[in-house]
């Protein structure tokens, strides 16, 4: 097993609607095109092995209702949430307020947490994390990388710990299995931006 985390897929949103239901315009407005969209990602999805670190672009998103955001966000992780087999984890860049609101109103709903690129090069924590795995992830972003040696420093009480791993467990955070490194997942796809 290597201690290498997945190589990130770029998926742009933009491009599979026009092709998933050719409209020349990137507007995510019924939830069946929505449907289609974050179909079209798993179909992607399916071949990527054990785990798989995709980023899904929104730049090209011109408008996106409630039941999109639903679709290809929230129905999206929640697919992939506890499954054993696939282990999927989610960044979203160019969530801009066109859609910001949106996608914040559907994680919050569902009690979903991810990771979205809402200024160039900067990263929140979106949906309804607990403020104890806010605060962590925030440490985690900050560092981009923390080691066995970094933790006790990094996370003083276990606490904050537990509120790691539960990132881990939320597919917001991704810990080698080989060497219990925890990686932000922003570093990670950064090098597709």
């Amino acid at each position: 097993m290597s201690d290498v985390p997945p190589d990130p897929i770029a998926i742009d949103v933009g491009s599979l609607v026009q092709k998933t239901v050719t409209s020349l315009y990137s507007h995510l407005v019924t939830r069946p095109t929505g449907r289609a969209v974050r179909m079209a990602i798993e179909t992607q999805l399916s071949g990527a092995g054990q785990q798989s670190l995709s980023l899904i672009d929104l730049s090209e998103v011109t408008i996106l209702d409630y039941s999109c955001a639903d679709e290809v966000v929230a129905k999206l992780l929640q697919r992939y949430l506890h499954e054993r087999a696939h282990e999927a984890f989610f960044v979203f860049c160019g969530v801009h307020e066109p859609h910001r609101d949106q996608i914040q109103v559907v994680l919050e709903r569902q009690s979903l947490v991810a990771v979205g690129e809402t200024e160039a090069g900067s990263f929140e924590l979106l949906g309804a994390p607990e403020p104890i795995e806010a605060s962590s992830w925030l440490v985690l972003e900050q560092h981009g990388l923390v080691t066995a040696e970094d933790l006790t420093d990094l996370y003083p009480d276990e606490d904050t710990r537990h509120a790691l791993d539960r990132l881990v467990e939320r597919r917001v955070a991704f810990r080698s299995p080989v060497s219990g490194r925890y990686h932000a997942l922003s570093r990670l796809v950064r090098h597709l931006l």
